[in-house]
């Protein structure tokens, strides 16, 4: 059984940025056990005037673009030339069979993992939607209270929605690649309005061409899109984890549209707007825990499925049986 910390014990190691006492934070947030999350709770209040201070950027792409290793290249940039302080929650996908996860992150992003001003931590995803799970909001909040002035949230992949990681974070960042078909088929138009940057991945080994190709097509799609309520005009930009090119580019375009959005009023109006949707996300989230764990609804839930399942209530009637007891 892991040792158990004081609340004190957790507070003071987040705050002098130790990073195995912010692990174990993030393990403790993660945990179901009631004890755990009143626990975390604490934790989480009394660091949470220390916490808001990063620049948070969302990550995804489509299967084998690469996100981990142009997450690695980025973040190398970030510590190594800016001399930026990085998190990288990375959601790793889990079995819909066996509940397990890969927890691969790690070993892909070897190099990043070591160096002392990098933070990793990989999560499995488990059943939540866009590859976010229900406590890397609490994760992200840890990782700014210990000094962490740049979060990368890396999701699973496109296929699943989206929305969560992008209430949750200032910048969009969609990885594509180039040179896999008819680019503008295989995405779909809600992640493309949601996307601040685009950046055309692997554009080295003869590719370049036609990474060069995608981006004016992906720059002339988003022409077709009505302005965002920031005002800024999403970019797109071409990159290579391999070689390093156009990697710096990206964080300049994301240092340029936090500057243009905080300039604007924009920036600090999301971030509250995003603290009310969680709020009303965490209480639905708490209710439906609540209604599953009430025993006279575990005593009956099998029974009223079985119905369902063969025909003999309907599914608006037995939740409405469910929801009465």
């Amino acid at each position: 059984m892991p040792k158990r910390f004081s609340a004190s014990d957790y507070i003071e190691g987040i705050l002098a940025g130790n990073r195995v006492r912010l692990s174990q934070a993030i393990t403790l947030v993660e945990s179901t056990l009631p004890s755990d999350q009143e626990l975390a709770q604490q934790v989480l209040d009394a660091v949470l005037p220390h916490a808001g201070h990063s620049v948070r950027v969302g990550i995804t792409g489509v299967p084998g673009v690469g996100k981990s290793t142009f997450i690695e290249a980025l973040g190398l940039h970030l510590v190594r030339e800016q001399g930026h302080r990085l998190a990288v929650l990375a959601v790793d996908p889990t079995s819909q069979r066996s509940g397990g996860s890969i927890l691969g992150d790690k070993t892909r992003m070897n190099e990043l993992a070591f160096h002392p001003q990098a933070f990793i931590r990989p999560s499995p995803a488990g059943r939540s939607l866009g590859g976010v799970t229900r406590s890397t909001r609490e994760a992200l909040l840890l990782c700014e209270a210990a000094g962490h002035d740049v979060i990368f949230v890396e999701t699973v992949g496109v296929g699943q929605s989206e929305t969560a990681v992008h209430g949750m974070v200032d910048f969009f960042l969609l990885l594509m690649l180039a040179g896999a078909g008819d680019e503008l088929q295989g995405i779909k138009k809600g992640i493309m309005e949601m996307a601040d940057a685009i950046s055309i991945t692997k554009a080295d080994q003869g590719n370049e061409l036609a990474a060069r190709r995608a981006r004016r097509e992906y720059q002339n799609a988003l022409h077709l899109y009505p302005l965002a309520p920031s005002g800024w005009v999403p970019e797109v930009t071409v990159s290579s984890a391999l070689t390093g090119q156009g990697v710096p580019t990206v964080w300049e375009i994301i240092t340029r549209y936090v500057q243009q959005t905080q300039e604007s009023g924009y920036f600090g109006q999301r971030r509250q707007e995003q603290n009310m949707h969680w709020l009303h996300e965490t209480i639905r989230q708490n209710l439906e825990t609540q209604f599953y764990q009430r025993p006279a609804v575990r005593e009956q839930l099998a029974a009223v499925e079985q119905a369902v399942r063969e025909g003999r209530k309907s599914a608006f009637g037995a939740a409405g049986e469910l929801l009465g007891l």
